[in-house]
């Protein structure tokens, strides 16, 4: 275990460090995805607590100010994240952003949460502006398994369905870990857990992450929604047994709030997206894929 891996344990919410009461931000800068799983559904609106949601996608130039602001509401506040609401790499807001973060306010964490499709080409970039710490979403490893979760792919300008996507998808996040992680960034892993599709293939997933150098896994269950709406979201007992599977190869994070894109406070204990985003809109709009 890294020492880097030690220390975001007790300063980062996602990796263990609600105990020390620490708190992050996450600044909605990226508006589209260029990928198009079946279970996600990327909405604007104030009242929805899942990943994907958010009150108002934030221009760069505006999160110097929002920053500042949530600092002095929320001193617990350690990380800032990017996490959405589409796809950190898909454009180069996520990244412009964590340039003005490094020189603004070094002393958060960079925390950034990718697709992996564009993650081994950019793999530079993302060392370069200095993250910190890297989620990485891998669902399947098999192209079979991952074209019943994912449709397809917008790749360098081109649609591309099915299990070919797939292979492009897999093989690009494969990579991209290998090349952040043996740069000293610590790699999480998430894999949202559909027990119809992915539930017998946890354990090939977690052992092929951790030996591209992942450190930690979380696996974040269904929920049931777009082309997934008919499923049945994972009992606990599901879920226990896919980490207890897991463990094997990686270490498991049991925790995971599932926080919106806009989220900021101390998970689980405080909240401060009202006030920091301003958040009134009562409506959803539907992001789209590409």
């Amino acid at each position: 275990m890294s020492n880097r891996y030690k220390d975001l344990q007790n300063s980062h919410p996602c990796f263990g460090g609600q105990k020390n009461n620490a708190g992050r931000i996450h600044l909605p800068v990226s508006p589209g995805c260029n990928i198009a799983c079946r279970f996600c559904d990327r909405t604007i609106n104030d009242v929805e607590q899942r990943p994907g949601v958010t009150s108002k996608v934030l221009e760069v130039d505006e999160c110097g100010e929002i920053l500042k602001k949530a600092l002095a509401i929320c001193p617990d506040i350690k990380v800032a994240g990017i996490a959405g609401p589409g796809d950190t790499l898909a454009t180069d807001r996520a990244l412009d952003t964590f340039r003005l973060i490094k020189k603004e306010f070094p002393d958060l964490i960079k925390c950034m949460s990718t697709n992996g499709l564009l993650l081994n080409e950019r793999a530079d970039e993302v060392i370069d502006v200095g993250i910190d710490s890297l989620t990485v979403t891998v669902n399947a490893i098999d192209p079979k398994i991952e074209s019943k979760l994912n449709a397809y792919i917008i790749y360098h300008g081109e649609k591309i369905e099915g299990e070919e996507g797939a292979k492009i998808l897999i093989k690009n996040q494969l990579e991209g870990i290998r090349k952040v992680s043996s740069a000293g960034i610590t790699v999480k892993v998430n894999t949202v857990l559909v027990p119809e599709i992915n539930g017998d293939h946890i354990e090939d997933i977690a052992r092929a992450v951790s030996e591209a150098g992942a450190s930690i896994y979380n696996i974040i269950p269904l929920i049931p929604q777009h082309e997934l709406k008919n499923l049945q979201a994972p009992t606990c007992m599901e879920i226990d047994s896919a980490r207890t599977k897991a463990s094997k190869y990686i270490d498991v994070f049991r925790h995971c709030q599932r926080c919106r894109a806009d989220a900021v406070g101390v998970p689980g204990k405080s909240e401060y997206g009202d006030q920091i985003y301003q958040r009134r809109l009562n409506v959803r709009e539907t992001f789209s894929h590409g």
